[in-house]
């Protein structure tokens, strides 16, 4: 790509409620006119944004959807998607054909099936996608990647995860789509604790084990097992243990009704060393069969929004893209295998559903307890002795019949 650093990067910023605000709030605070241009914003409720006003008073133009900017004319180096999860694809594709570069916020989608329009449409513009995992675009895991890649800890053998992120009522009253499975018009959502706000966490297992850097390691088979507390159509608990092409298990736990907060956290199990973080610790650190540790300090050392910067940067000098569409399809496969091991959402018992004093925010007491030593032991539930446990079945994920670069 042409070398553009003397040119202001155009920006078109799409959804500026929710996290989209934090977006754009850092476009206009972090960057001066000699830099970047927001050429206009995307969205269908703009004036609920808390930046509506200084959008106003920049003369900054608003348009409901995407393909309306283009229509009026508009172009744009850069578009930036903070919309719901069921819509990235579609206005990603439409940023593509109109010959924009996307920055497109995690997950990539809710359906697998979808991932090949985007790549296809992606090849056809000459342009690049970008997803926003943060953690991926950090220095602590770019460094421990490259390590792992090298053999330095020998071959994985099994990785984990745990997310206790609890909910309150107003969480999923907060939007027409929050814990449902397809929205008003049929479209797939998926939205859940690791579709949605722990995707970050899936995702990170698979690209650290990825055997390129632009790349994650691609699961195989999923068994899974899915739990609801809160009265939505979807899950507030989670939990798979799947295995990677190269026979690596991986584990995660996610729940947005426990009654504490606790993680992320991980750990690696390696042939020659295991490398953790969270749980204790709030930085990475790698011990080798010898005692030797390494230090790569934390994922949230960096600005969160550093991947923003490197999505200006790769418009202004062709910087490469470190996580783009491939690197981030794991994360699509479990959420869709997970889905499928199950027949159905299994409601946990009533007589040990606590609430608040407001009632505004229920978890199932003891969750936090079960779960973690599901997560010290390598089990699922139903693999313990509790007794509200069901097993999901085992998919295979290959029958979805994809893999990095599109169908067979």
């Amino acid at each position: 790509m042409k070398n553009r650093s003397s040119n202001r990067v155009s920006v078109l910023m799409v959804g500026i409620g929710g996290y989209g605000y934090y977006y754009l709030k850092n476009l206009i605070e972090q960057y001066d006119n000699k830099k970047i241009k927001i050429v206009g914003v995307v969205d269908t409720y703009p004036d609920s944004s808390g930046l509506f006003s200084e959008l106003k008073s920049r003369g900054i133009s608003i348009f409901r959807k995407v393909e309306d900017f283009y229509r009026q004319g508009g172009n744009a180096d850069l578009v930036v998607i903070s919309s719901p999860l069921h819509y990235h694809i579609e206005q990603s594709c439409i940023a593509l054909e109109n010959e924009s570069n996307v920055l497109c916020d995690k997950p990539l989608s809710p359906v697998i099936q979808d991932v090949d329009k985007l790549l296809v449409t992606r090849k056809k513009s000459k342009h690049w996608v970008m997803i926003g995992y943060q953690w991926s675009y950090s220095k602590a895991i770019q460094e421990l990647k490259k390590d792992i890649i090298s053999g330095q800890f020998g071959k994985p053998l099994r990785a984990k995860s745990l997310c206790f992120w609890p909910r309150n009522k107003t969480y999923y009253e907060r939007n027409k789509w929050a814990g449902k499975k397809r929205d008003q018009e049929g479209r797939w959502i998926l939205d859940s604790p690791l579709g949605n706000a722990m995707a970050h966490f899936i995702h990170n297992i698979f690209y650290l084990l990825g055997q390129e850097r632009y790349m994650s390691a691609q699961p195989v088979n999923i068994q899974g097992e899915c739990y609801r507390v809160y009265p939505i159509r979807n899950y507030d608990t989670g939990v798979f243990r799947a295995f990677t092409s190269q026979g690596v298990e991986v584990l995660f736990y996610g729940s947005h009704v426990t009654e504490r907060e606790k993680g992320p956290m991980f750990k690696f199990e390696f042939e020659n060393g295991n490398i953790t973080f969270g749980d204790g610790q709030d930085q990475i650190n790698a011990i080798d069969n010898n005692g030797i540790q390494k230090n790569y300090g934390s994922p949230e050392d960096d600005d969160q929004f550093f991947k923003l910067h490197e999505a200006i940067n790769a418009v202004q000098e062709g910087k490469p893209i470190v996580c783009g569409p491939e690197a981030s399809t794991a994360q699509v496969l479990c959420i869709n295998g997970l889905q499928d091991s199950i027949e159905e959402i299994i409601p946990l018992p009533s007589t040990r559903i606590r609430s608040d004093n407001n009632n505004e925010r229920l978890w199932f007491d003891g969750l936090d307890k079960e779960l973690y030593d599901c997560y010290r032991k390598n089990i699922l539930p139903s693999e313990s002795n509790l007794t509200w446990a069901v097993s999901g079945k085992k998919v295979d994920l290959r029958k979805y019949n994809w893999f990095p670069g599109g169908k067979k």
